[in-house]
Order: structure tokens, then sequence, then C-alpha cells
């Protein structure tokens, strides 16, 4: 072969820009459709890990999704908000003994809870393909699927899992790494690039490209600069002055109503409830469903909330929560602002 030939065919047999692809899906037990676990805890599930990749994945309408828990009943969201599972592990596993073709795992408050955990290992040993989001990487090295891997996390805890995990090959400079079936992202906001990653594996690019635009994302891959997420000194001190002047605390309520957007909702709430300064909570009559049906248990109106301007019909998930951003800096100031821009790891683009 020709230099010139060699150099044109190891160039186009690079891997996409940003480094990393999910393969394409394979059909197994004769599936139409492969079948999609989104998993929490219901003590304390991160809910941009959850709530994100749910709604990405639901308006796809490429697979057949279902909201679990590690038992049935409400889970609790952290920053905000409480979600309806659909069904809990057990109940899983009776309907579907062969097991998830993927499987979505956010960060929970009890990552080495061993029912969790051995049930992820159970999931991956049944020929899962497993996508943490944030540090749900946690729960995967807990129950032993992390050994001699590349992986990712949120950079909060990148020390900590080295510590615990010091057989993994830990990345930076990526929003999310793939690893045959083991598949991990960076802080909160890759939950959204690397479902439109799984998208991609699933029905194609043209799919994605379309779901991208309607969600207001330009670009899915895995490309990232993990030196501009951290906490500088002054960062810390934000969030230890916002903390402390409880007198400043302002509790606000995100009106919800029928058919909501679970991605919009999801990004906007996790905004509002990193500020140090507020506690959010969603406002409805009673029980709410999501655009695919997911059941919100928000409070009761109360007088004692700040009700949070809604976007229009027409703005896209991410213009939610540039907005909501911008609200944050003129009520609590551009300090606060980037601090929660640092905790959801947004590569924010130029203003």
């Amino acid at each position: 072969m020709r230099p010139a030939l060699l150099t044109l065919f190891l160039l186009l047999s690079l891997p996409t820009l940003g480094g990393e692809r999910l393969p394409a899906y394979e059909p197994r037990f004769g599936r139409e459709r492969p079948l999609v676990a989104v998993v929490g805890d219901n003590r304390m599930t991160e809910l941009a890990d959850y709530l994100v990749p749910y709604g990405i994945l639901s308006r796809a309408d490429v697979a057949d999704l279902v909201a679990l828990a590690r038992d049935p009943g409400p889970i609790e969201m952290m920053p905000a908000l409480r979600i309806q599972a659909q069904a809990g592990l057990t109940e899983f596993d009776r309907d579907h003994p062969e097991g998830a073709d993927y499987l979505i795992v956010p960060a929970v408050h009890h990552s080495d809870d061993p029912r969790l955990t051995t049930w992820l290992a159970e999931q991956a040993a049944k020929g899962a393909t497993l996508l943490a989001i944030c540090d749900g990487v946690l729960l995967l090295g807990h129950a032993g699927l992390l050994q001699g891997r590349r992986a990712t996390g949120h950079w909060y805890s990148h020390e900590e899992r080295e510590e615990l995990f010091p057989e993994t090959d830990w990345q930076t400079d990526r929003r999310y790494v793939v690893d045959g079936r083991i598949v991990s992202s960076a802080g909160i906001s890759a939950a959204v690039p690397l479902s439109l990653a799984l998208v991609e594996a699933i029905a194609g690019t043209a799919r994605a490209e379309h779901l991208a635009q309607e969600i207001g994302v330009q670009d899915w891959s895995a490309r990232h600069a993990s030196s501009d997420f951290g906490f500088s000194s002054g960062d810390y001190l934000t969030a230890a002055g916002n903390w402390l002047a409880f007198w400043r605390h302002q509790r606000l309520g995100l009106v919800v109503t029928e058919g909501f957007d679970e991605v919009a909702l999801a990004l906007r709430a996790d905004a509002y409830g990193r500020t140090f300064r507020s506690e959010v909570l969603a406002v409805a009559p009673g029980p709410v469903r999501s655009h695919a049906g997911l059941l919100l248990l928000p409070l009761q109106p109360r007088s004692d909330l700040q009700l949070l301007p809604a976007p229009n019909e027409q703005t896209t998930a991410m213009a939610s929560l540039e907005l909501a951003l911008r609200d944050i800096a003129e009520r609590y100031g551009a300090a606060t602002e980037r601090l929660v821009i640092q905790q959801l790891e947004y590569p924010r683009a130029p203003q």
C-alpha cells in the first residue's frame, strides 16, 4: 500500500471525535428492541443522573425502558424531587430473568449497598452493558466490575476512586469512557452526551442527531477538558458563605404540569439545588406524569415558596438550563453561578 493511501486508511480508522464510541446494538433473546433499565436507590439517587437518560431515551423511542429502584416505591432524589419507581429489582428479575440489554447506573448515596452491587454484577454476568453516570461508577467498582478497566467519574471523587479502586485506569479529559460492556461518564451533565451516544449505538447517527437538535445539543462526543473543573479556594468560600447565611436561604417552587419534559426539569432542579442558598421543591396539586409517563410526587402549593418562572414549551432542555444559570447569577451572584457549573461539570458554551 502506498504511504499516502496508508495514511488515509489510518485516519479513517481512527475512533470518532472524542475517542470513544459505544458499539452498535446487537439484538439478543429475539427482542425487537433493546431493554434498557435505569436503576436507583430509594434512599437517595442523583436526580439528573437518573432522569436525563430516562428522558432522552424515552424521546428517542428506540428501546423498551424501565425506571427501577432497589425496592418498590418512591425514590428520593438529590438535590431535589421525588419519583415513583416503576418496579423494584425483584420484580424486574421476575419479569426479565434473562436481564437487561443496557443498564444505566446513576450515582447513589450508598454506593457499597450489597443488594445493588450484587444485582449489578449479576446483570453484567448475563451480558448487559452497564453505563455509569457520574459517580454511579462507584457502584460498579464495589460490584467488582472495574478491575483492569478504563473508567472515569465526577472530578470531586477522583481521589476517593483512586484509593478505593487502584486497579482501575482512571481517565481524564473524557466525558465518557467505553471499555467493552462497561461505560462510565464524568460529572452530572455528562449524562446528556452519553445518553445520545447510546441512542446512536441503538438507532444510528441520524436518529441521535435529530434528538440532539430537539434537546439543544451540538456535540455529544467524549471530548472534555477535565482541568476546567474543580473547586478553587474561592469556590469553597462561596459555598461556605452561602450555606452559613441561613437567613438569606430561599425555598423555590418548580411548578410541574402534566407531560413535563424530564430532561429540562431535571437540569433546572439540579442547578437550583446546588447553590447552597436554595431548596428546590416541585409544586403541583397532585402526582404528575412526565412526557414518558414517569410519576412525579410533588408537594401541594404552599405560600412560603417563591415560584420560579417556567420556560415556554419551545425552549430546549439545554436552553432551560442556561436560563436557570442566568437566574441563579441574578439572584445570588456570578460566584454562585460558577459554583453550580463546576458541580454539574458543565462545559458551557461561550456566552
